[in-house]
């Protein structure tokens, strides 16, 4: 019994010493420090090989294990899915290494960065935004990189979640029968992501809502608001001329005509004023 206790106690000690051999020190040389970071990197222990880089960038700086480690703290943190913390160091590594061999990589990694912190539509979208930005001039500076279409993908992707907001935000004014603000957050829709999945649509309920709007306004808007359903049935027309919802729009081109003529309007586009 005796023997396996020790054997037992044996056994725990070399593992306790391999493990701890394979552990970051501070007063470890800097390439022994490193390769320990990237052997944990490797093996997918990025909370400790961040550390360890950490450790290198702040103790190993002019040397030439510093531009490496300063990268792959990025890369764990990212790969942590701690993408705050990630996008700090990638811009650190762009301020300390303008230069750098890495710089597209690191830059396209920085964009996504604040891709992988974009929220649900209905958030705040600072963060959309900022990916937004990097992702359009990453595309501009490097327009032959291989992360070209990728990113191009990403800013479809983050432009639609923002026309999508845009029109989310539309439909709950006109629920809540607020027909102004309603029309400014489609024609924000319209005007600002033409090509979003989402400008088709806001289109179609611009026109319906100019002319609830009318409906409800006063004799003398009348006229000018089923002017405004009008002419965006004529800008959808032109736009979408081959939409699948051609025949709903024009049936409320139909009624906005037809209230225009019994109010004294006309159908052309002097009758169209200002919201």
């Amino acid at each position: 019994m005796r023997s396996i206790t020790l054997g037992l106690f044996s056994l725990i000690i070399l593992l306790t010493a391999c493990r701890n051999d394979k552990l970051i020190r501070n007063n470890d040389p800097i390439d022994v420090a490193y390769d320990k970071s990237y052997a944990l990197f490797e093996n997918g222990k990025y909370g400790d090989a961040a550390y360890g880089f950490d450790l290198i960038t702040r103790r190993g700086r002019g040397t030439d294990f510093a531009e490496n480690s300063q990268f792959y703290l990025a890369e764990s943190y990212f790969l942590n899915k701690r993408y705050l913390l990630a996008a700090s160091e990638y811009e650190r590594f762009i301020s300390f290494y303008p230069q750098s061999d890495r710089r597209e990589e690191v830059e396209y990694r920085l964009a996504l960065s604040y891709y992988e912190q974009s929220p649900r539509y209905r958030l705040d979208q600072t963060p959309t935004y900022r990916a937004l930005e990097l992702l359009q001039l990453f595309n501009t500076k490097y327009p032959n990189s291989e992360y070209v279409v990728g990113a191009a993908e990403k800013i479809d992707e983050l432009r639609n979640k923002l026309a999508r907001k845009n029109f989310e935000a539309a439909e709950f004014y006109l629920r809540t029968d607020q027909y102004k603000s309603a029309t400014i957050y489609f024609d924000q829709t319209i005007d600002l992501f033409p090509e979003s999945k989402w400008a088709e649509e806001a289109l179609v309920k611009q026109v319906q809502t100019y002319i609830i709007y009318a409906d409800k306004s006063i004799d003398e808007k009348q006229a000018e608001r089923y002017g405004m359903a009008i002419a965006n049935y004529e800008k959808f027309i032109q736009l979408f001329p081959q939409s699948n919802k051609r025949e709903e729009v024009e049936g409320l081109y139909n009624e906005a005509a037809s209230k225009l003529a019994k109010v004294g309007g006309s159908a052309s586009g002097d009758s169209i004023g200002s919201n």
